[in-house]
């Protein structure tokens, strides 16, 4: 049975044949781990405390016309306290004995949903924990390296045809990168692929906190809670890689980027333990900016784009990996962060940035940052470097 972590008074704890524990500082109750199942009564429970008795409602709405609070004039007929409400005051009048009680929306404990979220998550990998079968390969001189790369994805964005003159959200988002890379792997079918470097990350998820904003604290238009949107995540990546794996071994690339720096690097991570059993995908989760990876005579770099200037990419990639510049004939950086293509020769590398199956949405629209919305693969030879580029559009 699924347990959580929460919070329980002294008299609740003994209901549940728990030993009472004293206070955590700053709160009146205790965390205990308990069933899932006696968590639903305690709520039960505690909602029998919420009825009040009332007579007139004033309510306080925000600027976005939400419901902040809530005071009722309490008299005869019995209220309902909302489910995501608390009481936070009853007043007395001293001159007509009235009273009222004032109740707004419960503080959410971040602290608490990101445990929520981790057990959750614990819990989903003890369930499906997949031996996946080792698949040997044919070796063959002939064969080539698809660099596989749905870039921005921002899963969580919301942007309506109304007023962008296109639709994205959640769900549109998993549909176009299953859809992008399938149209990916048909046009490559006519190359002998051994290997596959995908790069994950590069703002998979659209923001960072639960305010809805990007890890510096810039607010997003946004669809569905912070946590589902991770778990979308979670699973397009899982469904991507088991396609992957059934053409080519994988190489799994990670960019961390500027809207999801930290929740990017743990989607990440948690893909790496899924696949833990698998011998034909490898990883580079590393929170490394820039991330190197060699196939025959190439040596390819990924970055988000967001840092370091695309002039400077093919001198850092001489000095970070340096073991493989002398032997590589062909180099590359692959930049993301921008949503559109652009494709540049400097002395000693090629920087190209993608485009991106992600629209613009609202303030990008408006600012005039249109794209050409498109998922983008490239072939590379053993020996002669990037001989196609692969583009499947919206």
């Amino acid at each position: 049975m699924k347990s959580v972590r929460k919070y329980l008074s002294s008299e609740e704890a003994i209901i549940l044949g728990l030993d009472p524990r004293p206070n955590e500082k700053f709160r009146t109750k205790a965390r205990y781990r308990i069933p899932e199942e006696d968590w639903n009564n305690i709520q039960r429970s505690r909602e029998k405390d919420n009825v009040r008795k009332f007579v007139e409602t004033q309510k306080k709405y925000d600027k976005d016309g939400q419901l902040v609070s809530t005071v009722e004039k309490l008299q005869a007929d019995p209220i309902d306290i909302p489910e995501d409400f608390e009481v936070i005051k009853v007043s007395t009048s001293k001159t007509t004995g009235q009273q009222w009680v004032q109740y707004a929306k419960k503080k959410v404990n971040l602290e608490d949903k990101i445990e929520e979220l981790r057990d959750r998550l614990i819990e989903d990998l003890k369930a499906y924990s997949p031996a996946y079968p080792t698949i040997k390969r044919n070796k063959s001189e002939d064969s080539y390296c698809l660099v596989l790369d749905p870039a921005d994805i921002h899963i969580g964005k919301l942007a309506t045809s109304f007023e962008t003159g296109v639709d994205y959200n959640s769900q549109i988002a998993v549909k176009r990168v299953k859809e992008g890379v399938q149209g990916i792997l048909d046009k490559a079918s006519g190359f002998d692929i051994d290997k596959i470097i995908f790069i994950g990350g590069n703002d998979i998820l659209h923001t960072d906190t639960p305010q809805r904003k990007t890890t510096s604290g810039t607010p997003q238009d946004t669809e569905g809670m912070w946590y589902n949107n991770f778990l979308t995540a979670k699973q397009l990546y899982v469904d991507v890689l088991e396609m992957l794996i059934t053409v080519a071994d994988v190489e799994f690339v990670f960019n961390p980027s500027n809207h999801d720096y930290m929740t990017g690097f743990m989607l990440a991570d948690v893909i790496k333990t899924h696949f833990r059993l698998s011998k034909n995908i490898s990883f580079d989760c590393s929170i490394a900016h820039r991330k190197y990876s060699t196939y025959g005579s190439s040596l390819i770099g990924t970055t988000h784009g967001d840092g370091a200037k695309q002039v400077d990419l093919g001198q850092l990639m001489s000095i970070e990996a340096k073991e493989y510049w002398a032997a590589s004939e062909h180099r590359y950086f692959y930049t993301h962060h921008v949503h559109h293509k652009t494709a540049k020769d400097y002395i000693n590398v090629t920087v190209e940035s993608l485009r991106s199956p992600s629209p613009a949405d609202s303030w990008h629209h408006r600012n005039g940052y249109v794209n050409k919305a498109a998922v983008e693969g490239f072939i590379h030879s053993k020996t002669q470097g990037q001989v196609a580029r692969l583009t499947h559009f919206f």
